[in-house]
């Protein structure tokens, strides 16, 4: 078997790092640039001017070059410490209509809430290394976003 050394000229390997985590959030499907009849009519049952609750599960994945030296495309300590900034801190347990401004003009779709985390991730993970977020609304329900 060959010895192979980090100054090893050969192609550079791309891995995929995928972190799963869940939260728990309300919201109410409503544009305000509709009326109140065009809106139940849209959304149905999810217009409940009451909202309505999901345990969402998310998954953001990121897109490397394996460093020779860590093994790694980046530290999952550091993926962990974004995730809990930019989903769980201003997600978990909140409305997100109320609580999450972005979502004031904003309908808080789980394609929408797909954007919202990814605009805030690629703020904090180094530069073209966020490849996707997928959410999972529902079993039956998955929103994929990759930044297009």
């Amino acid at each position: 078997m060959a010895d192979v050394s980090v100054n090893d000229s050969a192609a550079e390997r791309v891995g995929y790092i995928t972190r799963v985590q869940s939260f728990s959030a309300c919201h109410r499907l409503h544009s305000i640039h509709l009326s109140d009849e065009e809106n139940k009519r849209v959304y149905g049952k999810c217009n409940n001017p009451n909202g309505h609750g999901h345990n969402y599960k998310v998954e953001v994945t990121v897109r490397g070059k394996i460093d020779r030296l860590t093994g790694m495309v980046m530290n999952l300590t550091d993926l962990k410490k974004f995730i809990e900034d930019v989903i769980m801190t201003p997600l978990d347990h909140k409305n997100l209509d109320k609580d999450v401004p972005y979502f004031a003009s904003v309908v808080s779709t789980t394609e929408n809430v797909a954007v919202y985390i990814w605009d805030n991730m690629v703020k904090v993970l180094p530069p073209n290394l966020l490849h996707e977020i997928k959410i999972h609304e529902t079993d039956k329900n998955i929103v994929i976003y990759r930044g297009e």
